[in-house]
């Protein structure tokens, strides 16, 4: 039975498009994650770039006699020591003395007297320490008008104001919970469970209604004024990564909701990270949130970004274009790979990055000046040649050429400005947080959870961004907001991290 050949060279493409999938689900499982260049990969962008000079060296080596050995690189030995531990660490002196009887002298009998000391410095780990503080509030009254007058004055201590009315919370202890399930990722039963260990019965959904309440109450004026500030900054980053909510009204438990995130870029001594819920990924959330502002944004290749307000300038990432070719490089043979299209694209790529990293130093106008001498003339080399090349739309080259292709217009924004970035990593490396944090809590029960974890959790990386403590600074903001006005937006302009005490610094 013969095949048609139309028939023949579709089944050939399929198996084509089935191989490369299985190396690339090889290399996700057993390869190495990192997207570090191979040597091979560095021979194919020497070809492309310096093709005198490689010839230059090859002629060199030719008339060379002297054979090259490797050198051998010694890794010195690292040494453990408690020298950059931080000034405020308590130090617990045990001293070890001879008893009497042992200071007798073996000689003459004459009792031995001191002379020095060996310091022996060892690091010791305690668990977290509960404390019941008891406030006493006393009760004043005149003794000489409790026997002269009819009336007796009685004047008592003022009371502070519980952190939550009605409970037994204390600003520490809701601090301590943010903390250790927002930023060491152990999740509310973790933490139930190992208080239990140590003989206190506090229950996940105490300390779930302590969180709760502190974030709607407390923190989400200082949320909502930082969005305010987000909002007037001209360069911003963006991204967002999936979460599973439970009891989200018309949606399956198993249906996917989203968490998206919204920063700062570089050119701030005042980061701030927000952290936003929305049950979609529709184009409208950004939309939304982004309300009145004017500058440029940095994000990847959803098109969701790609309608907002024309006052709004998407640049494109780099990273995610090179990942592209990457991936190209790695659902090919070994023996392909080398001098393939992926290869050059990845070698492109790897040229440009190679020219962002010397133009780190420069002040945005320099950085300006050079990318438009250094970084256009490879960009405009890079076009003509992916336009020159072709590739089946389903594999992993066809889809690089045509995220390229689909994405050069934003790509090219980066030169635009010298405060841009040539990739959105800024955004992915402070989602990264969360979503490590998502693989130990795995969901949210509620929207309003979901909400409450965004509000903590923005004020957790804004302040760690802003080199706070996390739990210093969430202890004294829960400690002054419950005495503050806080429908007053310039007292709680008293609250955000780079007006902080020192005591809340890292």
């Amino acid at each position: 039975m013969t095949i048609p050949r139309a028939e023949y060279e579709n089944m050939q493409a399929q198996i084509q498009w089935l191989m490369e999938q299985l190396r690339l689900s090889r290399q996700k499982r057993f390869g190495m994650t990192s997207e570090h260049t191979s040597e091979d990969v560095m021979e194919q962008l020497s070809l492309l770039f310096n093709e005198a000079e490689v010839y230059a060296d090859q002629g060199a080596q030719e008339d060379d006699s002297r054979v090259v050995v490797a050198s051998h690189k010694r890794h010195k030995k690292h040494e453990y020591t408690l020298d950059e531990l931080p000034e405020d660490v308590p130090v617990e002196v045990v001293e070890h003395r001879l008893p009497e009887e042992e200071l007798i002298c073996p000689e003459c009998g004459e009792t031995m007297t001191e002379i020095g000391k060996d310091v022996r410095r060892r690091l010791k780990l305690e668990p977290a320490k509960v404390v019941v503080v008891e406030d006493w509030y006393y009760t004043y009254a005149c003794r000489k008008c409790e026997k002269e007058n009819i009336e007796t004055p009685v004047v008592k201590a003022a009371r502070e104001p519980n952190f939550i009315p009605g409970s037994f919370a204390t600003p520490e202890a809701a601090a301590y919970l943010m903390v250790q399930k927002f930023t060491m990722g152990s999740p509310l039963y973790r933490q139930e469970q190992e208080l239990r260990h140590r003989g206190i019965p506090l229950s996940r959904q105490t300390m779930s209604n302590w969180l709760l309440w502190g974030a709607e109450h407390l923190l989400k004026p200082v949320y909502n004024l930082l969005h305010q500030e987000l909002l007037k900054r001209e360069v911003l980053h963006a991204d967002e990564t999936t979460l599973q909510v439970l009891h989200e009204p018309g949606k399956t438990a198993q249906s996917k909701s989203y968490m998206w995130l919204y920063r700062t870029s570089g050119d701030t001594d005042r980061p701030i990270v927000l952290y936003e819920y929305q049950p979609g990924r529709s184009a409208c959330h950004p939309k939304t949130f982004l309300a009145g502002f004017k500058g440029y944004l940095h994000t990847d290749g959803y098109p969701g970004y790609h309608s907002l307000p024309d006052e709004i300038t998407v640049v494109g990432c780099w990273a995610h274009a090179r990942r592209k070719f990457d991936e190209a490089m790695k659902s090919l043979p070994k023996g392909k790979a080398k001098n393939s299209s992926a290869a050059q694209g990845l070698a492109y790529c790897n040229l440009l990055f190679k020219i962002e990293e010397g133009l780190a130093d420069l002040s945005p106008k320099e950085r300006y000046d050079q990318r438009l001498k250094q970084a256009k003339p490879v960009l405009d080399a890079m076009l003509a040649w992916a336009n020159t090349r072709t590739a089946a739309p389903k594999s992993a080259l066809g889809k690089a050429f045509t995220y390229l292709k689909d994405q050069w217009p934003y790509l090219l924004n980066y030169l635009k400005d010298g405060r841009l970035e040539f990739s959105n990593n800024r955004a992915e490396r402070s989602i990264k947080p969360f979503v490590i944090d998502r693989k130990n809590f795995l969901f949210a029960n509620t929207p309003s959870g979901a909400r409450s974890s965004a509000v903590i959790f923005s004020l957790i990386q804004t302040a760690t961004e802003n080199g706070l403590d996390p739990y210093r600074y969430l202890t004294w903001l829960l400690s002054s907001a419950p005495e503050m006005d806080l429908a007053q937006p310039k007292v709680v302009q008293l609250l955000l991290p780079w007006n902080a005490p020192v005591v809340c610094k890292a």
